[in-house]
């Protein structure tokens, strides 16, 4: 597996290295030592999928506040999505910055995203399938989000968003988050 740092302090790329043959491919998706050598030892507890039917549909921008911060590893597995990470870690020199990557079955990518970042996607295909290893239990309590739109972070979305839950569309601006300023 290749790894490859984004803008983002601790959020890696990472590109497989499939071995093909006549019986078609073979790749890593996960392997201990060299997560171990790009950042700390990390336990998967929870493993999800999200199925997502229609084109332009946005998930997101989800965190999970102190103490279940969640370290997330991602991947497409069908179609194609237009991923976005926002650094929330106050001490980090990419503080409230974004990186967003195209993650597709095709391109097989994953993206690493560490505690204290908000993630969120856009859909490019119907039925677009994500897999999901994350850190820490999913405490409901603890679920937090910010808007596709905040001005805070100022995020391209490539495409139009057409689809998205009530949830999502009014979370709170990052600078009313009360979670994050006080």
């Amino acid at each position: 597996m290749i790894f490859t740092e984004t803008a983002l302090k601790g959020v890696f790329l990472i590109d497989p290295e499939p071995v093909k043959d006549e019986r078609g491919m073979f790749m890593r998706t996960w392997y201990e030592r060299e997560f171990e050598a790009h950042g700390p030892q990390i336990t998967w507890v929870q493993s999800s999928v999200s199925v997502n039917t229609l084109k332009s549909a946005l998930r997101g921008l989800h965190y999970q506040s102190a103490p279940h911060e969640e370290v997330k590893l991602v991947r497409c597995t069908t179609r194609a999505i237009y991923d976005v990470i926002v650094d929330l870690r106050p001490a980090s020199t990419t503080y409230c910055q974004y990186v967003g990557i195209m993650l597709s079955a095709d391109n097989r990518r994953t993206v690493y995203i560490p505690k204290c970042c908000a993630h969120g996607f856009l859909t490019f295909e119907q039925n677009s399938e994500v897999s999901y290893c994350i850190s820490e239990f999913h405490v409901a309590a603890s679920a937090r989000g910010f808007r596709w739109d905040d001005p805070a972070f100022k995020i391209a979305w490539p495409a139009p968003i057409l689809v998205m839950v009530e949830k999502d569309r009014t979370w709170p601006t990052f600078l009313k988050n009360s979670a994050l300023s006080s």
